[in-house]
C-alpha cells in the first residue's frame, strides 16, 4: 500500500509502499476513505511532541470502510487498558498505557490501516466521508473543552481554525454569544468566523466589546492564556484544548483573581465521540475543507502552518 511516511522527526513527510498492516485479534482491517490533518500531526513532524514509534504514518482523524462495507472512524485514542484508576473511574482520556493514533500506532495517511473495533466509532449517515473526518479530534476535542466552559453566555475561540470553526458552530446552536480571536489583522478568518456566526471577530491582541464567561484556546501560543485571562469577567474560565502549548509567560496575580481559572483538555474518551457525533447532524455542522490527494501530505502540513486555508485540510487517499 502507499503511505505518507515521518521516518524522522524534524524531516518532510515521505510518501512510499509499505507493506500492508496485518489485522491482530480485535482489531479492523480498514481502508481508507479519507483522514483529516490536525495541528497535532504538524507537532509531531516538527518534533514538538515526542512520537513513540519510528517510522510512523501519522493521522488521526480517519474514515474507512470494514471488509463487510461498514463504515467508522477511527479518532486519536487508539488503545486503552482498561484497568488503570483512570479507566476504572470513566477517565479513559487519561490512561497512563494509552495508545494513540498517528502517534504510537500506525494512523491513516495512507490507502490501509488497522484499528482495535472497540474504538471505533460510528459516523452519522448524514456526513459524507471528506466532511465527517474533521469530526473525529477537532470537533471531539473541541467538544469536549466546550463541554468545560459549562454554562458560559460569552464565549471567545483563540485561534480559528478546524476545531474552532465547528465548535463555533455548536456553540451558536446553543445559543451562546461567540467572539472570534485570529492573528492580528487577519480579516479573511475574522470575516469566515462571523459568516459562521460569531457575533464578534478580532486579533487575538484586542479585548472583546463584552467580558467573556469563557475561553477557549486552540492555537498552541502560550502567550495567549495570559491575554486569554484579561478578556474574563470575574469567574470565567480558559480552556486550553491543545495537545502542546509554547511556555506560558508569567502574568499578574489580578489577571486570576477573583476565582478565574485555568484548566486543559486532555485526549477524549469514546463517550465524548459519542456524544458529539450524534450532536452533530442536528446542529448541523458544515465543514469547510481543503482535499490534498496522499503524495501531498506534506504540503498539506505546510499548508496549515502558514494558514493558507480555512476549516480543516482532508488526505484523500
Amino acid at each position: 500500500m502507499r503511505a505518507a511516511v515521518l521516518e524522522r522527526q524534524g524531516q518532510p513527510l515521505k510518501t512510499t509502499t509499505v507493506p500492508d498492516p496485518t489485522p491482530q485479534p480485535g482489531q479492523l482491517q480498514l481502508t481508507i476513505q479519507a483522514c483529516a490533518v490536525c495541528r497535532t500531526d504538524l507537532h509531531l513532524r516538527e518534533h514538538e511532541i515526542e512520537a513513540t514509534k519510528l517510522p510512523i504514518t501519522l493521522g488521526h482523524q480517519i474514515v474507512a470502510r470494514t471488509d463487510d462495507g461498514r463504515r467508522v472512524g477511527v479518532p486519536w485514542l487508539g488503545w486503552t487498558d482498561g484497568t488503570c484508576h483512570y479507566c476504572q473511574t470513566g477517565r479513559e482520556n487519561l490512561c497512563v498505557n494509552a495508545r494513540f493514533t498517528g502517534r504510537d500506532v500506525d494512523g491513516g495517511f495512507a490507502e490501509l490501516t488497522v484499528a482495535d473495533e472497540r474504538y471505533c466509532l460510528p459516523l452519522p449517515d448524514e456526513l459524507s466521508d471528506q466532511d465527517a473526518a474533521p469530526l473525529l479530534c477537532g470537533g471531539l476535542i473541541g467538544y469536549r473543552a466546550l463541554r468545560f466552559t459549562k454554562d458560559a453566555t460569552r464565549l471567545g475561540l483563540y485561534g480559528f481554525g478546524s476545531a474552532a470553526h465547528m465548535i463555533c458552530q455548536v456553540a451558536v446552536h446553543q445559543g451562546r454569544e461567540v467572539y472570534a480571536f485570529t492573528r492580528p489583522k487577519d480579516e479573511r478568518t475574522q470575516a469566515f468566523a462571523t459568516q459562521l456566526g460569531a457575533i464578534w471577530a478580532g486579533g487575538s491582541d484586542e479585548l472583546p466589546p463584552n467580558p467573556l464567561d469563557a475561553a477557549i484556546i486552540f492555537a498552541s501560543a502560550g502567550q495567549l492564556v495570559p491575554q486569554a485571562l484579561t478578556a474574563l469577567a470575574p469567574g470565567g474560565t480558559v480552556v486550553t484544548a491543545g495537545i502542546h502549548m509554547s511556555d506560558i509567560p508569567s502574568f499578574p496575580y489580578d489577571s486570576l483573581w477573583q476565582e478565574r481559572s485555568i484548566r486543559s483538555v486532555a485526549n477524549l474518551t469514546r463517550q465524548d465521540g459519542e456524544e458529539f457525533l450524534a450532536l452533530a447532524p442536528k446542529v448541523p455542522v458544515r465543514t469547510t475543507i481543503t482535499t490534498y490527494p496522499l503524495e501531498q501530505a506534506e504540503q498539506a502540513l505546510s499548508d496549515l502552518r502558514a494558514g493558507r486555508f480555512e476549516g480543516s485540510a482532508v488526505i484523500v487517499p
